[in-house]
Order: C-alpha cells, then structure tokens, then sequence
C-alpha cells in the first residue's frame, strides 16, 4: 500500500452501515492502539497511531475481521518532556479497551484483538491477560516473535533493542505506507542509546535529547513493505486461535 492508496480493508469505518457489519458476520474485533507523543523531528506526533492503524489494515484486509476506529491517546508518560504529547493513565486504558470489548460483545462480536502500536501500553498485556476463559477473549498483537520474523523478512538491520523510537522500523513502515508524513531529516537523525537501565524512571529524555533511538537512516519503503506483508501473514494466527475457541 503506498501513501496515495487506500486498503479496502473491511472495518467498522465511519461509512459502514448497520448492515454492512450484519452482513459480515465476523466474529473477531481488531482495535488499533496507537499513541500521541515525540517521535523525533521528521515523524508526527500521531506516528504509532498511524502505525497500528496500518498493520491493523492490512490484517484486516487478509483476514475476515471488522475494523475498528483507533485508540489515539495512550500512556505515552516517559515522552512527556516534549511539546505535544498527551497520555492517559493505564487505568484509564485499560477500562477504555475493557468498555469497548463489553460493548462489542452485547453487540455479538465473540473475540477481540489488539493491535499496539506503542511499546509502552504495558497495560495492554493486562487486559489480554484478564481476557483468559471469559466471554470476550482477547490477544494482542504483533507479539515479538511476530515482529522478528518480520524483521528479518524485511533485512532490517538495527537490533530490536537499539531500534527504540522512530528508527529504522517505524520510518520504513511510514516511508511505504504514508510517505507524505516523513519530513527530511531522518537520514542524518540516527542515535543509539543501547543502556536505557532507567528509562521508565527518568523518561526519554534522560537518553536522548531529538527523541530518536534508533537508525532512521537505514529505513526504505521496500523495508516497510515487507514488514507489513510479514505481520499480516503472521496476524492469521491469532484470528484461527480466537475463531476455533469458539466452536469447541
């Protein structure tokens, strides 16, 4: 998908009908989380979100699931030293994802998966955790294993734990998916910060003063191709695990 395309993914989109969900019949729900915060000079503040709405359309365009709108505003509390980002409190998160699952299922949708696109949503494996033998099972995804094979599908070069923020994979997905969104500057803009034994305490900003952690100079639009390729293979799983609970 490139910047001027649009994935005919089917979703509970603003121009759906009642009666487009009713005529789908999917069981599974696929929200993306996303957050608003930094992310260094040459990507908007909206980046995970954009993140998560993308992996999550491309996964929704392979897969028989509806589509939900994204959640924008997360815990993005270690960037707060930057102008623009906003974060909500992980309880609130949680109780939003928890609200929207309890809705979805009076509505009669069986399972629901979430698609983070900020790594610190740690609340998001709580909420999957609680999902265990209820009504409203949940999964969260990519996992790790899912990002590394897409990794290394997509040759990225910068190791997971170095690839932090806006580096090398976040610019590639955005450089393929939405390229308008990437200002220059991100091919002089890498910088690592590999011991970050403190981040949750002190914030990002005790670690980097642009933002970036990572090698956003490595990224291309080919990578974030393949990166998106390999999560929506990958994204299968998770619909045929939650699908064939529900017909034990």
């Amino acid at each position: 998908m490139s910047g001027s395309e649009t994935a005919q993914a089917p979703g509970l989109l603003p121009w759906d009908s009642t009666q487009d969900v009713r005529a789908r019949r999917a069981a599974v729900a696929v929200l993306p989380v996303g957050s608003f915060e930094q992310h260094g000079a040459f990507l908007p503040l909206v980046t995970d979100t954009v993140i998560a709405c993308t992996i999550a359309g491309e996964a929704a365009a392979a897969h028989p699931v509806n589509l939900l709108p994204p959640v924008t505003i997360s815990c993005s509390h270690e960037h707060a030293a930057w102008p623009g980002t906003v974060s909500i409190s992980a309880a609130t998160l949680h109780l939003v994802v928890r609200d929207i699952a309890d809705s979805l299922r009076r509505s009669g949708v069986r399972a629901l998966i979430l698609v983070n696109g900020h790594g610190g949503n740690y609340v998001l494996r709580n909420v999957v955790q609680e999902s265990v033998g209820s009504e409203m099972p949940m999964a969260l995804f990519p996992g790790p294993a899912d990002w590394d094979t897409a990794r290394t599908r997509a040759g990225v070069q910068t190791p997971s734990h170095s690839d932090m923020h806006a580096g090398e994979v976040e610019t590639s997905i955005l450089l393929h998916a939405h390229p308008e969104l990437v200002r220059p500057g991100y091919e002089t803009s890498d910088f690592l910060a590999d011991d970050r034994k403190h981040l949750l305490t002190l914030g990002m900003s005790a670690y980097t003063e642009s933002g970036v952690i990572g090698r956003p100079s490595m990224a291309s639009a080919e990578k974030g191709k393949q990166l998106l390729a390999s999560l929506a293979d990958s994204f299968g799983e998770y619909v045929s695990l939650l699908t064939s609970r529900e017909t034990r």
